[in-house]
């Protein structure tokens, strides 16, 4: 069963006192984008993260987004206190050599570059901070994508309406177009007798054959019903047997809108015609639809 490309998943866990929560939401795209945003102490672990969603997602716009809470302030930065006491002598110096009396705010010192950074942690505490986040990662990815396969049952259901409508508009045109053959030729043929009738004079059925065989040819349309008929059936065979179908699909739409163009530059019936345009309707909301398929 084909999988929908919009879905959502959160999961979190607890580390030494902080708490770790993981968003992922997915949207419909042609291709596969991420978008990773970690906070500075989890910063390296981009390329796993990364890794994780291409191993469980095909297509779409993923939105992963790492937050933590009760994180304490060690944990999330360093200051530099060389460089801090660096900066404290040397503007103590400068205050001394121009003989001047004031306080340095050091609060202010901590906007300067370098001095506040982010925390690095451990290695100890670097593999237990990975172990959690790509453990509460996939627990919310499952959690997306059963999701996106729900949501995706809806999306083949209403796919297979389109289908079945289709399916029945070809029957009509199945049926109407057998007809239509011996329609021309009475039309025909009435035409040419009322033209000839003051000139007494009688059509010959062998020349009234060729024009009618020649009608035949040129309007002739079971190949292209027999070939939208096919991709029909090859595109309920797809939506059943893959869950990551959704660039065949389109291209097997693609295929569809191409026969029913045929149909209808072939046929100069009302009724065929009548047919073509509600098969292209069905055909324009199916491809609509599949640019939501995984």
């Amino acid at each position: 069963m084909i999988n929908s490309m919009t879905g959502y998943g959160e999961a979190q866990g607890q580390l030494n006192g902080t708490s770790y929560a993981v968003e992922i939401k997915t949207v419909n795209n042609r291709y596969f984008k991420t978008i990773v945003r970690l906070p500075d102490v989890a910063a390296f672990l981009e390329e796993d993260i990364e890794k994780l969603l291409r191993n469980n997602l095909l297509r779409g716009t993923v939105n992963y987004v790492l937050r933590l809470k009760d994180a304490s302030a060690i944990s999330i930065f360093d200051i530099d206190e060389n460089a801090l006491q660096a900066i404290l002598e040397k503007l103590s110096r400068a205050g001394s050599s121009a003989g001047g009396k004031g306080t340095i705010d050091v609060g202010n010192l901590l906007n300067l570059p370098g001095i506040i950074r982010p925390a690095v942690p451990d290695e100890e505490a670097a593999a237990s901070i990975k172990s959690l986040i790509l453990r509460i990662s996939q627990e919310a990815l499952d959690q997306l994508k059963q999701m996106r396969a729900a949501e995706g049952g809806s999306l083949a259901a209403d796919l297979k309406k389109c289908c079945n409508a289709i399916e029945r508009n070809l029957d009509l045109i199945r049926s109407r177009s057998g007809v239509v053959l011996q329609e021309y030729a009475d039309k025909l043929r009435k035409r040419v007798d009322k033209l000839l009738a003051h000139a007494e004079l009688k059509l010959d059925e062998e020349t009234l054959a060729r024009e009618v065989a020649v009608f035949a040819d040129r309007s002739d349309i079971a190949e292209e019903v027999s070939r939208l008929d096919s991709h029909i059936q090859q595109f309920e065979q797809c939506c059943q047997d893959s869950d990551q179908a959704g660039r065949k699909l389109d291209f097997i739409s693609q295929e569809m809108l191409r026969e029913a163009n045929t149909i209808a530059s072939k046929s100069s019936d009302i009724e065929i015609t009548r047919c073509v345009v509600e098969i292209k309707c069905q055909i324009d909301r199916i491809k609509e639809q599949v640019q939501n398929a995984e």
